[in-house]
This record gives structure tokens, sequence and C-alpha cells, in this order.
């Protein structure tokens, strides 16, 4: 549904649906999922891919959306790089990502605004996903303008234990442990630990380890939840190289130019949630978090551009808290037409932020400091709206939200010089919403979508430019439809328009506030899920984009990696215990500046994962692109100066994408 008091109800009838979507014989089954008047009408399809393809890393725990693609770029540990909708989304700028409600991405972060590192979810924890393209969820505001997604995680785990091993020293143990599991309480608890040299010719030294802990408690009418989880990981990084260091032989294709790149980051987090259900059918859900985090990245992006004798690495820092709460009112009625619902929520945030800087350093070391403060950051939120049911085939679902914020910066560089400069900005937001699904007959299902979003900027980004552009908004349309042509096939067919007005963007690699004007984008999503011969099922999923600078001269409008065309397919065959996938992923080629004169190469991926369950233990492997083809996951357009340049050159910089890679796993439930 639209609105996050009914995500519940929803949540329920999905996961519902989608264990009627396998039989005994663990064969899947699309034959079941039935098309009607449902907003979020991908929901069914990705749940279906969870069961037959599920998620094996927390690298691809984005890949779930459809036509969401990501990319990591520095040796595993920091948040990937996500494009959805024709947006660079940098790590999370554009895109609102939660898990149990929980908010994921960090404002006014020390890399970049809205910086979304999941590293803390484990996949075997996935139970569910929620997700939506555009501005459309009044439940969702800040930084929901290409899309949102939420993670939700299981109530109840088995006793279990795994271990994978894989090339290039890669090992990863896990283990769950339920001690306690009835009709009305459940607790387990949840570890793993990963470390991985990489496949670079500088060792990465990965190292992650992940714990959570989940108590629920149901009763007649509520269930609430009480989660724990702490997250480290520390590494080392090759960086982006640039491309004329490979040509003229100075690196190798995984090479590096300062190996000492790297850091460092935790997160540590306790949240309560509870969900109550009253006798008249309504609903009222309150969530509680708070999280300790921090980040420390070491980068080398322009080599010795700046400073020809040191080398231009540098230092990002930050620690922070970070809290909040939320709460959701459902109420249906009955009408002469229909059953309404009538949904409402409000919340808050608050992040501090210390020790937010930016150093010049060499092989870890600091001499230099380009910018250190605090940020103060709040917003209060509120929204409501209806759903309104008119026979059993149209739903409108209108709605607002508004939303507003205080950003305060703290420059503490200049009170080490004596000068006290603190400086604050406040600014409201109010978001429209209005969707409408229509089903004329049976198995068709029609949709349109029209919604206002925005995305906060940096607190840093809004004291500088004394208060513009706080909240940079979005105004988009979708028209679609899903179709169900035989009973094992379901297709989805979108096409959107999307307007950005003018944004201040604070780059945290260099300190500094770079203007960008309007943009418009406009596309189409197509998706197929085909369940044939019972035991086969096939997915795919193909995106278009037209993306471009409004203000800008023709030639000179291109959005800088704006992702143009994708797609994703896979086939999987499902029997007893034996379970076999094949998976690839393209990304066409796209502007790499703003006059397409430097591309970013795109790349065809296949991959392959085959497993078998034998009473309580399952064992399998998984091959990480099986033709070993030479592709660059991260592309950027630099102007950098390296070794033999006798002037700065700007080409295209690329970390290089994961060449052939074997992993064997096994697993015992006890």
């Amino acid at each position: 549904m639209l609105f996050a008091a009914a995500c519940t109800a929803a949540s329920g009838a999905m996961a519902h649906e989608a264990e009627q979507t396998k039989d005994s014989l663990g064969r899947v089954q699309l034959h079941e999922v039935t098309v009607g008047a449902r907003l979020r009408h991908l929901n069914e399809a990705v749940r279906l891919d969870l069961q037959t393809n599920p998620v094996q890393s927390s690298q691809q725990v984005l890949r779930i959306v459809p036509g969401l693609f990501i990319a990591q770029h520095a040796g595993g540990g920091k948040a990937e790089q996500i494009f959805l909708r024709g947006f660079d989304l940098d790590h999370g700028t554009d895109i609102n990502i939660a898990v149990d409600g929980m908010p994921v991405n960090m404002l006014s972060h020390a890399h970049g605004q809205g910086y979304a590192d999941l590293h803390f979810l484990m996949p075997e924890l996935i139970d569910m996903v929620d997700f939506d393209k555009g501005p459309y969820d009044v439940a969702r505001g800040d930084l929901a303008t290409a899309g949102y997604v939420e993670f939700r995680t299981k109530d109840r785990m088995p006793t279990e234990a795994g271990i994978e091993i894989g090339m290039h020293n890669y090992q990863r143990y896990r283990a769950s442990a339920s001690f306690l599991n009835n009709d009305r309480q459940s607790f387990y608890a949840a570890a793993s630990f990963l470390t991985d040299d990489g496949f670079f010719d500088a060792g990465q030294n990965f190292k992650r380890f992940n714990a959570m802990t989940k108590y629920t408690n149901w009763s007649d009418m509520s269930k609430f939840s009480i989660i724990a989880s702490h997250f480290n990981s520390t590494w080392n990084a090759s960086g982006q190289i640039p491309e004329r260091a490979v040509d003229n032989g100075l690196i190798g294709w995984f090479g590096s130019l300062d190996p000492s790149e790297g850091g460092s980051t935790s997160r540590t987090s306790l949240q309560a949630v509870h969900h109550l259900h009253l006798d008249n059918g309504s609903s009222f859900n309150t969530n509680i978090w708070a999280s300790y985090y921090t980040f420390n990245l070491f980068s080398n992006f322009t080599f010795y551009l700046h400073d020809p004798e040191n080398g231009d690495e540098i230092r990002q820092h930050e620690r922070r808290l970070l809290s909040g709460a939320n709460s959701s009112y459902t109420l249906p009625f009955e009408t002469g037409v229909g059953t309404w619902k009538l949904s409402a929520g409000a919340g808050f945030r608050y992040d501090a932020v210390r020790d937010l800087g930016l150093y010049h350093a060499v092989k870890r070391h600091d001499i230099g400091t380009y910018s250190f403060g605090d940020v103060d950051q709040s917003s209060l939120f509120a929204y409501a709206g209806l759903e309104m049911n008119i026979g059993e085939k149209l739903v409108i679902y209108p709605g607002a939200r508004v939303d507003w914020f205080k950003m305060s910066y703290r420059d503490r560089m200049k009170e080490a010089e004596g000068t006290f400069d603190s400086r604050a900005n406040s600014q409201a937001k109010v978001s429209p919403k209005l969707s409408v699904v229509y089903t004329p007959v049976e198995n068709l299902e029609l949709l349109a979508k029209f919604g206002r979003g925005f995305h906060s900027n940096d607190a840093r980004v809004v004291v500088i430019e004394d208060g513009k552009e706080t909240l940079p908004g979005v105004t988009a349309v979708d028209l679609g439809l899903k179709y169900k042509p035989v009973p094992g096939m379901l297709l989805n067919l979108t096409g959107w328009y999307m307007h950005s007005e003018q944004e201040f963007v604070y780059v945290g690699d260099e300190a500094i506030v770079e203007p960008s004007g309007r943009s418009r984008r406009f596309g189409i999503d197509v998706g197929m899920r085909y369940n044939f011969a019972r035991n086969f099922f096939f997915r795919t999923d193909y995106t278009w984009c037209h993306a471009r600078s409004i203000d800008e001269p023709e030639g000179q409008d291109y959005i800088p990696l704006a992702p143009v065309h994708t797609l994703v397919a896979g086939l999987t065959w499902k029997k007893g215990g034996f379970n076999a996938g094949i998976n690839c992923r393209w990304l066409s080629d796209r502007p790499a500046n703003e006059d397409y004169s430097l591309t970013a190469q795109g790349y065809f991926i296949v991959d392959l994962n085959a497993s078998y369950t034998y009473r309580r233990v399952t064992f399998g492997t998984a091959i990480d692109n099986l033709f070993n083809r030479k592709w660059r996951e991260a592309q950027f357009a630099t102007e950098t100066l390296i070794p033999g340049d006798s002037e700065p050159v700007t080409d295209v910089c690329f970390t290089p994408g994961t060449p052939f890679t074997l992993r064997g796993f096994v697993s015992f439930r006890f």
C-alpha cells in the first residue's frame, strides 16, 4: 500500500501470496499470484526472486530492486555507488534506504550526502523487501526521489552454522542460534565474520564482523520486537586508476597508484518496534531507534595534481549519534462504495555529527587540514493520506506530507584561529502525492502516479549558501501496467518522467560547493517473471532512460554516469533439494562527462550458482564472472597527474570489476 501504516497489512498479504508460490516439493509457482489493485505492483515479483535466487552477500542486497545497479570502488568496505532511474545516486543521495524502519542513509556525511552503508545487514536475515521507484510514497520523505528500499529482517531464525571459502583467500563464517521459539515469543542471535584479500595486486585485507539479536513477542492484538546489532569493518583499497596508467604499462589492470587507500567503519544500533491492532480494525505502529556510527576513509583521486611532492591522499572522518522515532495510525472504515482507509503518521530524526573533517594525508598520516567542524541536524515530519477503494476495480491514493529541517554547522577550524563561526538554517517542504490503480478486467492492472519529492542538502552547503536550495525537489509522473496473460507469467511496463530542481552539492572529497542546474529524465521500465515447466523460473528487467541538464546547451547537457540501458536476466531450476541458476546483467556505455567526449564503458557479466539441500545440510557453489570478462565496475572522468605526465590529464579513472571467482559453501542446521 501507499502508506507506511498500511505496510503491515500489505506485507502480511504479500507474505501469504509468497507462501503460495511454492508447492510442497519446493517448486516455484507463479500461478497463485493475483493481479489486483495494488500500488507496489513489483513487490510480489521481487519476493519470488528472493525465493528462487537468494541474495548471497551484502554487496548484492540492493540488486534485488529491478533496474538498480551498484558499483564498489574501495576494497569492499565502502558503501556501494548506486544507479537507478537515470540517476548516479552516488552512495545514496536520491534513494531512501531503511532496515526495519531504521534509516540507513547518513545526512551531511563526511564522504557524501545520504551515504548508505548496508554492510551491517546480513543477507541471511532478510525476510522481505518493500520498494518503490519515484517519489510517490507519502510515508517516505528525505532522499526518496529516485525511490526507496526497505528491508525487513526475519522474526525467527534456525540454529545453524555455515562456512564459505573462495578464491583470493575469501572466507566467511556465520552462525545463528534460536534460544526461544514458540507461538508467543522468539529470540535469536546471528553473527558472521568475513575476510578477503581481493583480486587486486595489492592485498585488500578486508575484514568485516556482523552481529544481531532480535527478540519478538506476540499477543492477540500486538507484536513487539527489540533489535540490537553491531558491525565493523577494515580494508585496504586500490582506488580508481587512470586509463592511461594501464595503457602505457605503468601499472597492470588490477594495479594501484596509491595502495595506502582504505579505511574503517562501524555501526551499533538499538531499536524497538511495536505493532498494535485494535478491535475496530485500526492499527498503531511505533518505531524507536538509535545508532552510534564511525567512519574513517583514505582516498586518492587526483594522485599528484595538487601536491606533486606529497601526493593528494585525503582522509575523511566522522563519528555520529543518530536517533529517531516515528508512529503511524491506520483506520479502515466502510463507505457506500467500498472500504476506505485513513492513514497518518509523524516522526523525528536527529543527527549529532562530531569531528567531521577532511584532511591531507600521506600513507595514512595527516599532514594538513582542509575542513573540520560539527553538524547538528534535526528534522520533523507528518503525513496523511486516504486509500479510497471504489468498487472492486478502482483504488485512489491521495496524500501529502510536510517535512521540516534545522541544520547547524560549527566551523572548528575558524574557532581554533580565534573566530567563533556557528551558523544555522531551517526550512520546510510540502510534498503532495496521488496514485490511482484501476483493474478494468481480470489479470490486468493499470496505474498512474504523481508525486513531489526532495532530498536535503549537506548542512555545510546550506549554511555556506545561506539557505539556498536546502531541500531541492523533484516532480515525477509514472504510467504503467501489470498483466498476467497466462497463469505462469507476470509482465510489467512503466513509462515515467521526472523533473529535478536546482541544487547545490557539497563535494566531500574537496570541501567545496559545486552547483548543478535543473534536469529532466524520462524512460521506460519493462519486466517479466515466467514460471514454466513447473520447475523453471525466468526473470528479466530492462530499463531505458534519457537524462539531460535543462540549463546547458545541446551537446553539453549530458548528465555524467547516468545509466541509459540496463538489463538483468536470470533462469533458475528448482526441484526438491536442488537449486541452480544462471544470471546476467548488462549496463550499456554512458557519458562520463557533460559533452560525452569521454565514455564510461558498459559491461555484460554472467554468474552461476548451484546448491543442494539434504536433510539438515546445504552445500553449493557460486561463480562470479563466468567468462572472466575484463570490465570496469566504477568509472569517473577525473583530472589527474601521475608519474610520466608533464601536465594534468582528464580521462576516465576506473576500478576493475571482479574477474572469474569461484566460491563454495556448506551449512548445517541443528
